[in-house]
Order: C-alpha cells, then structure tokens, then sequence
C-alpha cells in the first residue's frame, strides 16, 4: 500500500519539464492515471498552482517536482493525507487540502503528539490508544479498538488514519532501539490482519456479476508481506467487488493457472521491496488469455507496494496508496462503484 528514492525517479526529477505539462502527460510520467492526479487536487490540495483560462490544468516544474515527491511517499506507505502535507512543504508551498467540518469522517476530530513509548509524531487520537495497547502487549484492547476502528470509519479510513501510522512507529522505534519491540510489531500486525479479515467476513459472500469477472490479489513469488494486500482485499470486499485473494509468495505457475481459470477483470501484484518486483512476471500476466479462439481476454495489470517505484510498465498502473487502487479497481467495472463511506 521503498524508503531510497530509486535512480529512475531522480533521473526523472532533474530532466527539464516544460510549463504547461498536461494532466495526461504527467500522469503517464508517475505512473498513476489522471483521475488519481484529479482527486488529490480535490481532497488535498497538490493541483497545479496556475491554470490556463481559469479551467485547465497545467502543471510547471515546481507542481511536478511536488506530485513526484508525493508519489514516493505513498509508495512507501505514508497516508495520502500525510504525504500531501509533506510534498506542499518541501516545495514550498502552503495551500492545504479541504478540511472535513469537526474532522468529519477522519477518525477523531484532531490530532495528538507522541503516544507511549512510540515516536507517532502529529497523528490522530485513535493511534494513541492503539499505540499504549501494542506496546503493553494487551491483545484484547488491541483487538477491540481495531475491531471497532474499522465498523466505524470503514476499512480505508481505519487503514490510512491508524493502522499504517502506528504500524510505522512501531518499525521506527525497532529501528533505532535494536531488537526491542519487534514482538509489539508482530503482535499488531496479527490483530491487523484479523481485524481485516473480519471486516470482510462480516460483509459476507461476494460473487462475480455476470460477464465480469474478478479481481485477483497475489503477491509475487518471494514477497511475504501481505498486510497491504489484504486491506485492499478488505476495501473491495466492502465496496461489493468480487475479488479472490492469493496471499504471500504466489508461484509463477500457480499465478498463471488462476488467471487462466478466473479470467479476471484485473490482477494486482504486491512487491514490497525493489529485489522481488518482477517485471517480466507482470508483463507475462498481463499476456495471459483465456477464453475460446476469437473472443480471447486477458486482464488489466496494477502494480502495489513500494517495490515497483520508479518502474513504469507501458499499460500498467501503479496506484500510491489504498484509496487510489480502490477507484482504479472499481473503475473497470460497469457502472463503477464509488468508493466511499456510507
């Protein structure tokens, strides 16, 4: 849902970018799809700071240079929101993104400093107390706040909001203090994974709509971390979407096989770091066909996780963060499904 900014992305960043970039070309330089540009413009602010006639939209070097640093946020998991704040800053400019009245449906109507032992920074309240349980190893309110995060606000608000904060301060502080509270790491990422678990349980059965078909979550052979991918399965799951989920390390063959079987309206590969993102692996999934001679199909091709920064495919889109692959899912199907809060 890399912390080294790849050579491509720098490469990128310093080769001359005219005036006048259009929403388009920009979009096929980050790897993300226009409406993704279009709804971080709406919901935080990082459009283009001039437009031509007052309606189109035109970005220059310096909006470029702040979507670019964007882009390497979310790929490394920071919130949209987040990521947001941080780009304006490091561009130098100070126009926030609209603000939900009381703090709206973000969890919490404002944010807390440090809780426990952890470095959270400027975070929402629901990471405090989510926080104090981890780090106390008290698994039963752990559970409950997770369990409850996610039947108020909904699976993307609780992921971006206070799991993936808190999941990031705990990483930090086992960073910095050796091998002290990696079990605080596992534990809440356990209870992570099974509050999204019975998030879609409580959903119950999703088929598949006539003439369309699923969409597949695997992860790459050698990658292991999955949590990213099943708060996605989650996302889709409470949208209505048909999905099968793989899970960690899928065999190339196994992959190709369900494919084949499914004929899926999508398949999103999930590579954590830059050493298992296989590029011919997604192209080869991307030829795969199924169906009779004639009227042959094969499916659309994301590409999750931090591992594929800096690595666009032609044909294949990167969304930054859950929200943005949620849309981008829901968008292949007829009529597409809005992904929002009820």
């Amino acid at each position: 849902m890399g912390e080294n900014q790849p050579a491509q992305r720098r490469e990128a960043a310093t080769r001359p970018v005219e005036a006048g970039v259009t929403t388009g070309s920009l979009a096929r330089r980050l790897g993300v799809s226009p409406t993704t540009l279009r709804s971080w413009d709406r919901r935080y602010g990082v459009g283009p700071a001039v437009r031509s006639d007052g309606r189109h939209r035109r970005w220059t070097p310096q909006d470029v240079a702040m979507l670019e640093e964007m882009c390497r946020l979310t790929s490394a998991g920071v919130p949209p929101a987040q990521a947001a704040r941080t780009a304006q800053e490091g561009v130098g400019r100070n126009r926030p993104g609209p603000e939900l009245p009381g703090g709206g449906d973000r969890p919490g109507g404002h944010r807390s400093q440090a809780a426990g032992a952890l470095p959270l920074g400027d975070v929402r309240q629901e990471c405090r107390g989510l926080a104090r349980a981890a780090v106390r190893l008290d698994a039963p309110t752990v559970g409950d706040q997770l369990a409850s995060l996610v039947a108020r606000y909904g699976v993307v608000l609780a992921w971006d909001e206070v799991m993936v904060p808190t999941l990031h301060a705990v990483g930090r502080k086992w960073e910095s203090s050796g091998d002290r509270y990696v079990e605080v790491e596992h534990l809440l990422s356990w209870h992570i994974s099974r509050a999204l678990h019975r998030a879609t349980a409580s959903v119950g059965p999703v088929g598949t709509p006539a003439a369309a078909g699923p969409v597949v979550l695997a992860c790459v052979p050698g990658e292991q971390h999955s949590l990213a991918l099943e708060a996605l399965h989650a996302g889709l799951v409470e949208l209505g979407l048909p999905t099968r989920m793989f899970g960690a390390a899928v065999p190339t063959e196994a992959l190709t096989a369900a494919v084949r079987r499914l004929g899926p309206k999508a398949v999103l590969l999930w590579a954590q770091t830059r050493s298992t993102a296989d590029l011919p692996l997604a192209r080869h999934v991307a030829d795969t066909r199924w169906g009779v001679k004639g009227a042959r199909g094969h499916p659309a091709v994301l590409l999750g996780g931090p591992g594929w920064a800096g690595r666009p495919v032609r044909g294949m889109l990167r969304p930054p963060g859950l929200r943005d692959a949620l849309g981008t899912l829901s968008a292949l199907y007829d009529p597409p499904v809005p992904v929002t809060r009820s």
